[in-house]
């Protein structure tokens, strides 16, 4: 709603206010307009002074359109001083008698010094003051919420205490605008011709839709910004008590070697089933357990492994496990319903939840380093492998829990062959490592090599 303030000094402004907002913030509203300080306020409403702070407009009685007096309380100025310009503003038929006796004034004493009055209006060097704008702040906490969702640094340059930060911030963020005025200045008088200009006119435009739309979001959805908690359930691994991540966009359930070792199942890891999982992020897969029970609830599950050396969550079930035990995500119950037994196992709240459960994106490898961390694992593999005093017949290509992509590490050296024979190979749309390994397994036979590609290059529908 619109009101309409006047003071005794024929000063008038107006303010867009909520009604309901409260009287203490409406006297800093009007301290931002004419520069006297709140405590110095006195507002009136058809003659009667508002006192408690704490109401809002509404609770008064105040409606749009109304006019509200603004009076500026001084030391020493008592009842009868402002009984005193009652009257004669009552004399002159402007305004009633007023009696501010009961109006408490904090601070304000005999000894205590009028303080300036400040300009009614701010002008624009004010409002580019740093200070000015601390204390603005400072003053009103609705616009210190306001700047927490919008201007984050600058909340937090303001809530440490150090005006100097504040200032810094402020000024860094000042000259940011000039510089983007400037641009956009620059843009509107540019050719309408010049093909560069234009693509940064629609860049600009696609901000401005960008941020439309994440204000639509934050008012509208809000809940789209929150965090969302993973699904874990407790289970035991041959009589060891485990966090269990459910992940139905996993291909096979896998634990970490530091879990396997925890519930002394490492004993029956195959490491013929060694390689690598590549996917968000790149894993070395150590080998794999055929079969283990998972106690779920009271249910006895049978399930196998690939054990992961570097994995920071225990356990994972992936969808094999969950589609051979026809389990179901309940989210509207918040709970895994083993199809099979019937059972049902509420997940784990966020408070039981393990520490790398908390998503942190800041911690999630960059997509420029995964082809590194592949890099470094299928070395290390090779190296491993070539100083085994037995070399594994073969390796198995696994598939990643995340993306389901495979890649295959070499489980030993493989020997030389002539490079003609390699390239030639190559030219049929073979892999180098691929046709190093068909014809290590082949003796070096070049046909017998070529027969195994072309076989293995067909998949079966």
């Amino acid at each position: 709603m619109q009101l309409t303030i006047t003071s005794l000094s024929d000063d008038i402004f107006t303010l867009d206010v909520s009604e309901d907002l409260e009287l203490e913030n409406f006297k800093a509203l009007c301290e931002f307009e004419t520069g006297i300080s709140s405590n110095e306020i006195a507002i009136l409403w058809n003659g009667r002074p508002l006192q408690d702070d704490k109401q809002t407009l509404k609770q008064y009685g105040i409606k749009n359109g109304d006019v509200l007096l603004l009076q500026q309380l001084r030391s020493g100025q008592r009842a009868g001083g402002q009984a005193a310009s009652g009257q004669s503003s009552a004399g002159a038929g402007a305004l009633p008698q007023i009696d501010f006796g009961s109006i408490h004034i904090p601070g304000a004493g005999p000894a205590a010094a009028p303080r300036p009055i400040q300009p009614q209006n701010p002008t624009a060097a004010m409002m580019e003051d740093p200070d000015f704008i601390r204390q603005m702040l400072l003053s009103n906490p609705h616009q210190v919420a306001l700047l927490k969702e919008r201007n984050q640094p600058l909340a937090e340059a303001l809530a440490s205490g150090k005006p100097e930060k504040f200032r810094e911030v402020f000024l860094k963020q000042q000259k940011e605008r000039q510089e983007k005025e400037k641009e956009r200045i620059r843009l509107a008088t540019a050719d309408p011709f010049d093909a560069d200009a234009q693509r940064q006119i629609a860049e600009e435009i696609r901000l401005k839709n960008v941020e439309s739309n994440m204000e639509t979001a934050m008012e509208f959805a809000p809940e789209s910004f929150g965090q969302v908690v993973m699904l874990y359930v407790d289970c035991m691994v041959n009589g060891h008590a485990v966090k269990a991540f459910v992940d139905s966009g996993a291909q096979m359930t896998i634990m970490s070697q530091a879990c396997a070792e925890r519930c002394n199942i490492m004993r029956l890891v195959d490491k013929r089933w060694a390689g690598i999982a590549k996917g968000v992020g790149t894993q070395r897969i150590i080998g794999r357990v055929h079969l283990c029970q998972i106690q779920i609830g009271p249910d006895y599950l049978q399930s196998s492994f690939s054990i992961l050396e570097d994995q920071p969550m225990d356990m994972l079930l992936g969808l094999d496990m969950l589609k051979r035990h026809q389990c179901c995500i309940d989210l509207k119950k918040n709970r895994l319903i083993i199809g099979t037994t019937g059972t049902e196992t509420h997940f784990l709240a966020e408070g039981d939840l393990p520490e790398h459960a908390r998503l942190n994106l800041s911690n999630q490898p960059s997509v420029d380093k995964e082809d590194e961390q592949l890099a470094q694992a299928l070395a290390k593999s090779a190296a491993e492998a070539a100083s085994g005093s037995k070399p594994t017949p073969s390796t198995s290509g696994t598939k990643d829990s995340k993306s389901g992509s495979s890649s295959a590490a070499p489980a030993q050296s493989l020997p030389s062959f002539p490079e003609e024979v390699v390239q030639r190979l190559m030219s049929r749309g073979f892999t180098r490592h691929a046709v190093l390994e068909e014809l290590r397994l082949a003796g070096g036979h070049v046909d017998t090599a070529l027969a195994a590609l072309i076989a293995k290059s067909f998949s079966l529908p």
